[in-house]
């Protein structure tokens, strides 16, 4: 998924409707806008009858996406390239100054982030370090010096790392140098033969000889005799030994402990209370393998726009995607009652009394002038059977009886047939879990202040309840009290008998079924004859017992 793609999804736990409406819209709106980029999403995990369906027709399973809010990937952040630990100070800063950037990430070869370096860092190791063993403590390589002075390596290897010794200039005549140069000093002279001469035979590790002044083979020759690094520079006396130090490796300065860092897939509302809390500039990114990614700073966040939303088959906060608070809702395509979901700015809302989202999805395709390919119309048309139960849901409408024989003509599919073979894949659920069964599709609705969950399956054979039901009332009994919810209800619905077997868990659940259906319950279950529909016979009946009581 792109960026700055919209997304198309539906509720969480959701069913075939909520699927197929949202791959549909999702068709049908790049088709109208094919400068944009719509994908369907999902909210949750697809059921066993959806699965059927989305094979059926060979149509992919949709994205799922757990929460609508940005994530750290969809920050244009900096792409700024790991650097080693061996890098010199003055090549940090150099880079650092090219790139614009306060903050170097360090990598390994593997490109594990192992540190950070800031320009906090150089200013520090420039104006607060005096030792002048800082090369030999730091184990700097040769190859640093040469890089930092801009000079050459006439003797040695530039890859040999400086193990002792200080640094010091060769200011004094010989008779006074050798009285303070030790074995393995870095010596910064000029082309004084003597003071060259003298610090060779007193043991030094380095000759820095400056102002590009020529080594004679005699000295040359020695030096390789006694084990000797020369290194010559362009630069002055006084430049040499003001940026020597600079060739320190960054990784003796660099950060490495307790590095605020954040993944890809991180959420930006929690990166920005975490951002707040600290006073660092940049902060690295890394992958989902742990992997160095990129860098972001507070100013990444400013001008970041929120994911584009539009949500299908519902319209209550309780059921939308997690996060949606921080994302930029544009449309909401629905066929339920209104519910309690507020929006930040107008927004284009389709609500129809209709048995199904895809109906209206079907009739927008009309309305719009685009046509219906055949497993579009298969989708449409297996969410318009299963959310009517075959045209026996008292939601159903003659519109979207018309609908689903129309979409069957295009995706030439027999209705009954199909629908037998959906509900049987549907109802297959000897080898599944009790939750995988109740999460199937399962909504929380709220009435004043009571909160309530109910969960419902279909089949067309009611033996396959007999061995479910004490597996779905046990699992809701041990899963109650972690619902967040005051009672749960699940529907067993024999679609051929049009009748529900309702289970139910809660101290008041009884209660409130038998206000509303004047029907006895025993053994936390009661029969319903005649109630299929969640929707339209069991939610608004128990939410009028609700207030009244």
């Amino acid at each position: 998924m792109k960026k700055d793609s919209i997304i198309v999804i539906g509720h969480k736990n959701p069913d075939t409707d909520s699927i197929c409406s949202a791959i549909s819209y999702a068709n049908l709106k790049n088709k109208i806008k094919p400068d944009q980029d719509f994908v369907a999403c999902r909210a949750g995990q697809i059921n066993s009858e959806t699965e059927y369906v989305l094979k059926r027709f060979n149509v992919d399973i949709p994205e799922y996406v757990t929460d609508a809010g940005n994530q750290v990937k969809d920050i244009n952040m900096r792409k700024t390239q790991g650097v080693a630990s061996e890098y010199s100070l003055k090549k940090a800063w150099t880079l650092m100054r090219d790139l614009g950037v306060s903050t170097l990430p360090v990598t390994d070869n593997v490109d594990e982030l192992v540190g950070i370096i800031s320009i906090k860092d150089l200013a520090t190791a420039n104006m607060d370090i005096f030792d002048n063993t800082i090369l030999s403590t730091s184990k700097t390589l040769y190859k640093n010096v040469v890089e930092t002075l801009e000079g050459e390596i006439v003797v040695g290897d530039e890859n040999t790392v400086i193990e002792k010794g200080k640094i010091l200039i060769a200011a004094a005549n010989p008779d006074l140098l050798e009285t303070y140069v030790d074995e393995g000093d870095i010596v910064i002279l000029g082309n004084r033969y003597d003071n060259q001469l003298c610090a060779i035979e007193m043991g030094a590790g380095c000759l820095i000889i400056c102002t590009g002044s020529p080594v004679t083979h005699t000295i040359t020759k020695l030096a390789q005799e006694r084990g000797c690094a020369i290194i010559t520079t362009p630069h002055d006396t006084y430049t040499a030994a003001r940026l020597i130090n600079q060739s320190t490796p960054i990784r003796y300065f660099m950060k490495t402990k307790n590095l605020i860092t954040f993944k890809t897939e991180d959420f930006t509302e929690e990166v920005k209370q975490i951002m707040g809390k600290v006073r660092h500039r940049d902060f690295p990114v890394l992958d989902n393998e742990g992997k160095y990614y990129g860098m972001i700073s507070r100013r990444s966040l400013l001008d970041l726009d929120k994911k584009k939303v539009i949500l299908v088959d519902h319209n209550e906060k309780s059921q939308a995607v997690d996060g949606l608070d921080n994302a930029d809702i544009l449309e909401i395509i629905d066929h339920h009652r209104i519910g309690s979901l507020e929006t930040m700015s107008p927004v284009y809302f389709r609500n129809q009394p209709l048995g199904c989202t895809a109906t209206i999805v079907y009739l927008m395709y009309g309305e719009n002038g685009v046509e219906i390919e055949p497993k579009i119309a298969g989708l449409l048309c297996a969410a318009i059977i299963s959310d009517t139960l075959m045209f026996r849901s008292p939601t159903c409408t003659a519109v979207d009886k018309n609908a689903a024989e129309r979409l069957a003509e295009i995706a030439g599919i027999d209705i009954v047939s199909f629908a037998e073979e959906m509900f049987d894949a549907g109802s297959n659920l000897a080898e599944k879990s009790p939750e995988e069964i109740f999460y199937q599709d399962y909504k929380k609705f709220t009435a004043d202040s009571i909160t309530f969950g109910v969960g419902q399956i279909s089949s067309m054979n009611s033996r396959v309840f007999d061995v479910i039901k004490p597996k779905l009332l046990s699992y809701m009994e041990k899963t109650f009290a972690s619902q967040g919810v005051d009672m749960m209800f699940f529907m067993l619905t024999n679609i051929v008998d049009e009748s529900t077997h309702l289970i139910m868990i809660g101290d008041d659940a009884a209660m409130y079924v038998n206000k509303a259906f004047k029907k006895e319950v025993v053994d936390n279950s009661a029969i319903l004859e005649g109630v299929v529909s969640r929707k339209k016979q069991l939610i608004p009946k128990l939410m009028v017992a609700m207030r009244n009581e």
